[in-house]
């Protein structure tokens, strides 16, 4: 299945916000049953793509000081060749940083010695000439050694230093200097309806990546992958987003890297891609490099989504929201004192509309805030000032 996983773009609906009884994923645990009447859940299926043909742990070592290219940058990218069409300019500029990553698995031959064998093919951009990799956590899984390849065809060995299954994210190294880069952008100034260009290794093709274009076509776009995370956040574009552009950038027409790409949606929905904001992704990156994981602060609840239905069905006082079905023992949310049945509708200043809205207003804090929950408990609205906690390992 892993091998599968990283030959492709995971196949996504989207789903959503009002997706039900979702095992409530990174910082909250897992869903409790209830006696709620619920909506059935629809089915996120993965659709590996077959029969392609393919050219295809983490090393210890000192923590690596934050990296300059992770900062917004304060000026335009440079441009190459003025005369060409912006595309043209974006390919020159980018696709030299955009690499192969071919994973490899361990297997034996007929005299059960040792073989390394290429699973899967994946992409990645290189955003700092000491040699980092940007790219997904489904194409470096499980990969028990990995091959770099450039499109000027040098090939290196590749490192992972860290890998985030919840955001989908990982960085990898390769040793060396000078390498081809391309700058990280600014995801926050996108506006919907702006060209934007997909770059990567599509299909795993020989000669090198391919380049598509389209525009954006929505933002802050919300999906649940097959193995139930959350990814919040995304861009929705319809440039052309093929197995193997898995971790590959989307990038504006200055040349600059405001995504990355991850998923593509499954029939009906054929055209649509997503990309993780690079807003979203940097210091993910950040944490990656100088702490090999990710840190997250932690609530210690289970929840279940409330939608408009589940509200009418169970005569609830409010219509959007979460509720709690499952309080950890020895957690942020124990301490509190927060209960089963507890509805929680806002999170701070800002609204719980369901489980992801939580999930991503979690996302935006640090461990030890202290944050007001607004609370509906027995037909009464209180707030607790919950203390934010690392997530247990």
């Amino acid at each position: 299945m892993n091998a599968k996983a990283q030959n492709r773009v995971r196949a996504l609906l989207i789903l959503l916000l009002a997706v039900l009884a979702f095992p409530a994923i990174a910082c909250l645990g897992s869903a409790a049953g209830t006696n709620f009447a619920t909506e059935s859940t629809p089915v996120v299926q993965n659709t590996p793509v077959r029969n392609i043909s393919t050219q295809s742990s983490k090393t210890e070592s000192s923590p690596s000081p934050p990296l300059p290219s992770l900062t917004t940058p304060a000026r335009p990218a440079p441009q190459i060749d003025q005369s060409a069409h912006p595309i043209v300019r974006v390919a020159q500029i980018v696709r030299p940083a955009v690499v192969n990553i071919s994973t490899q698995q361990i297997g034996f031959d007929f005299n059960l010695r040792p073989v390394p064998e290429e699973s899967g093919a994946g992409s990645g951009v290189i955003f700092d000439k000491s040699g980092y990799i940007l790219t997904n956590n489904h194409v470096v899984e499980e990969a028990q050694g990995l091959k770099v390849t450039l499109p000027d065809g040098r090939i290196f060995d590749g490192a992972v230093l860290g890998a985030d299954p919840r955001t989908d994210l990982a960085v990898v190294k390769i040793e060396g200097r000078d390498f081809p880069t391309a700058e990280l952008g600014d995801s926050d100034v996108l506006q919907i309806g702006e060209p934007v260009v997909a770059i990567g290794n599509a299909l795993a093709l020989r000669g090198g990546p391919t380049v598509t274009s389209g525009i954006v076509g929505a933002l802050g776009r919300t999906i649940r992958e097959p193995n139930g995370a959350i990814l919040y956040d995304l861009i929705q574009t319809d440039a052309a987003i093929n197995p193997g552009n898995s971790g590959g950038p989307l990038v504006n027409l200055s040349g600059q890297i405001v995504g990355v790409n991850t998923a593509i949606a499954n029939a009906p929905g054929g055209g649509i891609g997503f990309a993780i904001a690079i807003n979203s992704a940097r210091p993910i990156a950040q944490q990656l490099i100088t702490q090999g994981r990710v840190v997250r602060p932690w609530l210690g609840i289970s929840m279940l989504s409330i939608t408009p239905s589940i509200a009418a069905r169970n005569s609830l006082p409010v219509s959007s929201g979460v509720i709690v079905t499952q309080v950890q023992r020895d957690s942020p949310a124990a301490r509190v004192g927060l209960r089963r049945l507890d509805m929680i509708t806002r999170f701070d200043d800002e609204q719980i509309d369901d489980d992801a809205s939580l999930l991503k207003a979690l996302s935006k804090r640090s461990i030890g805030e202290v944050v007001p929950l607004t609370v509906i408990r027995d037909g009464n609205q209180i707030v607790v000032n919950i203390t934010l906690e690392q997530m247990p390992q």
